[in-house]
């Protein structure tokens, strides 16, 4: 009995301090000495340990819960964590189980009813890993000094009067519907519209115009200057990969010599062979200028993000991947080129060069326009105004440069590599990359609808897939229809051949949650992923505007505000430079109420809103994704994401707004700046 009884006492030793390396707690009193105390529970999850949070469902596992006994004040409110739950189904409770991973701080703020308190806090729930549950229990006691005014303050009116007891636990869907209400009048202007877009009884109006404010602080440079040359050097690299294709390579050396022969000195040849590259870029330019009049900037966000438009372009661009390994011909009709071979014998002058280049484009496009439409389709998701015509620009830069070069210097033709079938291996491999491109627009229809079938991991074991067939290829064990029999392998081939497989292995520790920072731009965000071991990376608190303004005045901390897209490739590569630095998630994770604002969300608003721009048209907002946007215009004068404002209680900015930078300690400046500013 006694060896029993011995075992017993050794289990529930072994059980005890198993809860305490699951989850580690640490209790912090902040604000003594003033109006306003709270005190932090801060808890450090052991990895491959998970915190089952307050609001657990029932059915699940144990919830965690806070008991607290007071004396000289009274709980405000609730404990707030300061990042979101995790939310996954469990097959074995059958239910939703919200749990935390890595670390997590709740905030419980007090209002003190003497100038000496004292508050005593018991917590108790349940951590999960593998292998079993454990219990979670702490405890803390803490005494302090406060701060007590005979009246109340200014601040704390419209909580008393106008809120009802359970206002915290209002829904966003409520939240929204108000906003709704004080929308719908569009006989005011847009500043006016929005002035009150909150509850009218609040005595901050957050969606006030500041862009005065803004332009005090230094500027940034722009998303949208960024965006521009990220678009032309894509457009650039572009031309160069198509002047190696077979339908464009072999057109050089034929089109420079024509030139030669046709004119007696060499000043007219390099004039005619510049007039000839001129009219490359002006076509080009002109293809993308029609795309940008039918579209324009804002119906181009629409189009990035709209499930329709971004499965088209999945279909478009696995199409041009099988055009490009041989399952078949992309050609214009025949009779196009010859009207334009026609053009070219009954014209003279200027005029018959152009359409000689013309003729190029037409005869082309087998090769040329999946790497064009790639382009444009990049363009699109920009959501800037002249990206398709600056896209073009760049690409026809370099598909017309070598015809003026070897116009001016014909010698230089000798050194060019021969026709061969290593134009076709060139073709194949644009394939395999269009193919893993094609994932991305298909990423971006399941964000933004939450349809969740290409979750993180499905995604990166598609490209490992890729990249890993590409590396076979590029060792010759796998041929498609117009390969040539492969006897020997290049230098070439094998380096580029270990390259892809070495980029395969890089992404497999992505399967379990790695950041995988190179394909951030492309991949879904890892919070889409089911299996994560990694905690750094930084959580939106708050994914509505209203319901992080009150949540931020109710901690005493500044909002930042992070206007993003599911479509938005600088917005991932942000989030995977930048915030997970130690540095910059502490200061978010600590010092700020994250206020995440998708701007292609396309959750239906309760009701649609009309709204009036500050251009005078009238506009109806039916989802939260155009309310953000609108917000954004309206309020900050912005309209390119990746966005950050640092903003206090009343919505006025205390910082210069951050477009695309992945510039680290520029973020820390940006992030102090608003801390200091918010003391002040």
């Amino acid at each position: 009995m006694r060896k029993y009884f011995l075992t017993l006492c050794l289990l529930c030793f072994a059980t005890v301090v198993m809860a305490a390396d699951a989850v580690n707690w640490s209790f912090r009193l902040i604000g003594d000495n003033t109006e306003n105390p709270a005190i932090e529970m801060s808890a450090q999850i052991s990895p491959g340990f998970h915190l089952f949070s307050p609001d657990n469902p029932p059915g699940g596992s144990n919830p965690l819960e806070f008991l607290f006994e007071t004396q000289g004040c009274s709980l405000d409110g609730k404990p707030v964590a300061n990042k979101p739950y995790t939310k996954q189904f469990d097959e074995i409770f059958e239910v939703d189980q919200h749990f935390y991973t890595g670390s997590v701080t709740f905030t419980q703020k007090i209002k003190p009813s003497s100038k000496k308190f004292s508050i005593n806090v018991e917590l108790k729930g349940q951590a999960c890993d593998d292998k079993g549950c454990f219990p979670v229990f702490a405890s803390h006691s803490f005494d302090g000094n406060a701060i007590i005014k005979e009246k109340i303050s200014q601040t704390d009116i419209p909580e008393k009067k106008d809120t009802p007891e359970n206002e915290s636990d209002k829904t966003k869907e409520v939240s929204s519907t108000e906003s709704g209400d004080s929308l719908r009048n569009t006989d005011k202007t847009s500043e006016l519209a929005v002035s009150s877009i909150d509850n009218p009884d609040t005595t901050s109006s957050w969606w006030d115009n500041v862009e005065t404010e803004l332009k005090e602080f230094s500027d940034n440079p722009t998303q949208q200057e960024r965006s521009l040359l990220y678009i032309f050097l894509a457009g650039f690299l572009g031309g160069l990969i198509a002047l190696v294709t077979p339908c464009v390579w072999p057109m050089i050396p034929m089109t420079v010599s024509f030139f030669l022969k046709q004119n007696k000195t060499k000043k007219k040849s390099v004039a005619t062979a510049a007039v000839y590259g001129l009219s490359i870029i002006v076509i080009y330019v002109g293809l993308g200028l029609v795309v940008t009049a039918l579209f324009g900037a804002s119906a181009l966000n629409e189009l990035a993000t709209s499930a329709v438009f971004n499965i088209i372009f999945f279909l478009l661009l696995v199409l041009f991947a099988i055009s490009f390994m041989g399952g078949f011909e992309l050609t214009l009709p025949a009779s196009w080129t010859n009207k334009m071979d026609s053009k070219v014998d009954s014209t003279t002058g200027w005029l018959s060069i152009f359409f000689m280049a013309f003729t190029l484009v037409l005869v082309s496009f087998s090769c040329t326009g999946p790497i064009i439409g790639t382009l444009l389709v990049e363009a699109a998701s920009t959501s800037n105004f002249i990206s398709p015509a600056i896209g073009m620009l760049g690409f026809s830069l370099a598909l017309a440069l070598p015809f003026s070069i070897f116009a001016m210097f014909p010698t230089m033709m000798k050194s060019m590599p021969k026709s061969g079938g290593w134009m076709n291996t060139v073709k194949v491999v644009l394939g395999f990359l269009e193919l893993a491109l094609a994932l991305k627009f298909l990423s971006v229809a399941d964000l933004a609808y939450g349809w969740r079938i290409l979750d993180r991991e499905v995604f990166i074991s598609l490209w490992i897939v890729i990249f890993a067939l590409l590396g076979v290829y590029l060792l010759g064990k796998l041929t498609f229809p117009h390969d040539d029999k492969v006897e020997k392998i290049s230098v070439t081939r094998f380096m580029l051949a270990c390259v892809s497989f070495a980029f395969a292995v890089y992404m497999i520790p992505g399967l379990w949650g790695a950041p995988l920072k190179s394909i951030s731009a492309f991949s879904p965000p890892i919070s889409t992923q089911d299996f994560s071991l990694y905690d750094g990376d930084v959580h939106a608190q708050v994914d509505d505007f209203e319901e992080g303004m009150k949540l931020a005045k109710k901690l005493g901390k500044p909002a930042l505000i992070d206007f993003s897209g599911y479509g938005c490739v600088n917005c991932r590569k942000m989030e995977a430079a930048v915030w997970t630095d130690p540095e910059v998630k502490a200061s978010i994770d600590n010092d700020f109420v994250l206020i995440t604002l998708m701007v292609d969300e396309k959750k239906a608003l309760p009701e649609p809103i009309k709204v009036t721009e500050k251009d005078g048209t009238v506009r109806t907002l039916r989802t939260y994704g155009d309310k953000w946007s609108y917000l954004q215009r309206s309020k900050f004068g912005a309209n390119a994401q990746p966005f950050h404002v640092i903003v206090d209680d009343n919505g006025k900015p205390l910082a210069p707004a951050f477009a695309y930078n992945e510039d680290i300690p520029a973020y820390m400046r940006f992030l102090n700046q608003g801390i200091s500013n918010y003391k002040k």
